[in-house]
């Protein structure tokens, strides 16, 4: 598979079109098959964080007041994953944060994003369930650190990706895993995954 960016934020709430704001992002880069580089930084919005979510990340209103002024952090994260194709768990709720907050700093991504959770519900169907601790757990994949917090989840995510990608080349017997198979995976209905594999290998 090509090289790709994993990235999670963390926030203040689900929606930034409801007002809520990034307080952390990570990325790891991927490059056969195991993670080469990694960024990670808080970030200030110069919004407060709801207790409950506070309690959730253990990122607390004090660690944002000190942390980096999102506007620099969005450039240097952006600068970090370049043009690599993106992932996310749930990408459609970090792709929101991404955009949002890139632009605000007068950026717009330039590729798709590929969504680990929709790829394991279609590779992983039989999973008890679909978030990433459930998976973590399920495939039997090392916790990197405290989840809810940006770099342990993305790297994470980045060892679920890999994982999802063994599966397609040892039990799907697919010879090469691209980014663009895995957005075709994605998108196509939970029934038809072995019609999509079959396309490929035509």
């Amino acid at each position: 598979m090509e090289v790709v960016a994993v990235i999670d934020f963390e926030t203040t709430g689900l929606s930034p079109a409801q007002g809520d704001r990034a307080t952390e992002v990570a990325a790891v880069i991927v490059a056969d098959g195991e993670v080469v580089d990694r960024y990670q930084s808080l970030m200030n919005a110069g919004v407060r964080i709801p207790p409950f979510i506070e309690s959730l990340t253990g990122i607390s209103n004090a660690m944002i007041r000190s942390a980096p002024p999102v506007a620099e952090v969005m450039r240097d994260v952006s600068d970090f994953v370049g043009d690599y194709p993106l992932v996310a768990h749930n990408a459609a709720f970090d792709s929101k944060f991404w955009d949002a907050e890139l632009a605000r700093v007068q950026r717009t991504r330039a590729q798709d994003f590929v969504c680990s959770l929709l790829l394991a519900r279609r590779i992983l169907p039989q999973a008890p369930s679909h978030r990433l601790g459930a998976l973590v757990e399920y495939a039997n994949l090392p916790v990197a650190g405290r989840y809810h917090r940006a770099l342990a989840d993305a790297e994470m995510a980045a060892s679920l990706l890999m994982y999802l990608e063994d599966e397609l080349l040892q039990r799907h017997e697919v010879r090469d895993v691209s980014v663009e198979l895995l957005r075709r995976i994605q998108r196509a209905p939970k029934s038809q995954l072995a019609k999509c594999i079959a396309a490929r290998r035509a």
